[in-house]
């Protein structure tokens, strides 16, 4: 049985990983739905024909009229994380979610491990609320099963999805080339890769840092931390080998853009980062990965496709790249462990997941209650 489904999130032209996730996940979910899209204040608010209504701080209607949306569908799919929506850590979803009449799935973007009372209180009660709750990598349900009080009955393991890079030709250069992408700021730890790129005259790699500053660091800090990696840069003598691309891409760029790496190096400075889209794309296109040990780098690369250094560890990076790009036979064994990986991570495989997981919720519901769905 077709059904018809309901995304609550924020969404393009917001450029953010959440706006990114749910996007994609729509577009492979949903034949017939709608976009209860959330903005915060000087988002871009031009009438899409996917949205069916906008959520805005003070905007007409509040939670509300979002939920009324979300009643137009058979479910609601609610994308969630902390300061997303109105209301203190966001506290305005708890509300429309008790108000739901229809079954409401809840994709949880962070789970962290030293929360807030306020912030553990309102997740157990967002859990409560749900019909079913998503994490997206098993640290991240562990750590919500060990630290709240949640039904370990409702919380379901699907991986984030990824694109199929593997369909764009890699593209080598003459020099090796090292790529991080994503939005960019503070707690991307890019100062330490740059630091590990000036201990690696030996193999004379390049570097691109691709990605637009956060819009939320923009607003607040300007271009103050780009322009830091720049001083940095060139006090460290190797601004020559940095390229920096700030371009906002298309599916199709990024691949041919992450296809021509030879490492991606993820260098963040985050302990709680349970779920990094940018890795998932890393690991689906074949290429190896330097990381940090944030949650779901060590969940996904430990015995896998790339190498796990310490934070803050620019020599220790260096090695790592090093052991890469010099090693016999380390590069073809790193990306070869990623075949096995991929096939349950490319987004068609994953909607089939949300879409088995929503007919059993469905299924379950009382009699009563499903007669009443539209």
């Amino acid at each position: 049985m077709a059904r018809t489904y309901g995304f609550l999130s924020t969404h393009p032209p917001t450029r953010c990983g959440l706006a990114t996730f749910n996007s994609a996940l729509a577009a492979h979910l949903a034949q017939e739905g709608g976009i209860v899209r959330v903005i915060a204040d000087g988002d871009d608010d031009r009438p899409l024909p996917e949205v069916v209504h906008t959520w805005s701080p003070g905007g007409r209607g509040g939670w509300q009229a979002a939920a009324a949306a979300l009643e137009q569908f058979d479910v609601a799919i609610v994308q969630h994380e902390y300061g997303i929506y109105p209301g203190a850590n966001g506290e305005d979803v708890l509300p429309l979610l008790r108000g739901l009449a229809v079954p409401s799935v809840v994709v949880l973007h962070t789970v962290l491990a030293r929360p807030t009372p306020q912030q553990k209180d309102l997740l157990e009660e967002i859990a409560a609320a749900a019909g079913a709750v998503v994490t997206m990598t098993g640290t991240a349900r562990d750590r919500l099963l060990t630290g709240y009080k949640v039904d370990a009955g409702k919380v379901f393991l699907i991986p984030h999805g990824t694109a199929d890079h593997r369909r764009v030709p890699s593209r080598r250069q003459l020099r090796p080339h090292l790529l991080t992408w994503g939005l960019i700021g503070p707690g991307k730890g890019l100062e330490w890769a740059l630091r590990a790129l000036a201990l690696l005259d030996d193999v004379s790699p390049t570097y691109t840092i691709a990605g637009r500053t956060h819009p939320k660091v923009l607003e607040s800090q300007g271009e103050a931390y780009r322009a830091g990696l720049y001083v940095l840069a060139n006090r460290l003598g190797v601004a020559p080998a940095v390229r920096h691309d700030p371009v906002y891409r298309d599916q199709r760029s990024l691949s041919r853009l992450v296809r021509s790496a030879d490492v991606v190096v993820l260098p963040y400075d985050s302990t709680e980062q349970v779920t990094s889209g940018v890795l998932i794309e890393a690991v689906a296109a074949g290429v190896p990965v330097v990381a940090t040990e944030f949650p779901h780098a060590v969940e996904l690369l430990t015995d896998g496709p790339g190498l796990i250094v310490p934070h803050a560890d620019p020599v220790a990076m260096a090695a790592a790249v090093r052991r890469v790009l010099t090693e016999p036979g380390l590069a073809d064994e790193l990306a070869g462990r990623t075949r096995s990986l991929v096939s349950s991570m490319l987004w068609p495989a994953v909607a089939a997941r949300y879409e088995d997981l929503v007919r059993m919720l469905v299924a379950e519901r009382p009699a009563a209650v499903a007669a009443a769905i539209p």
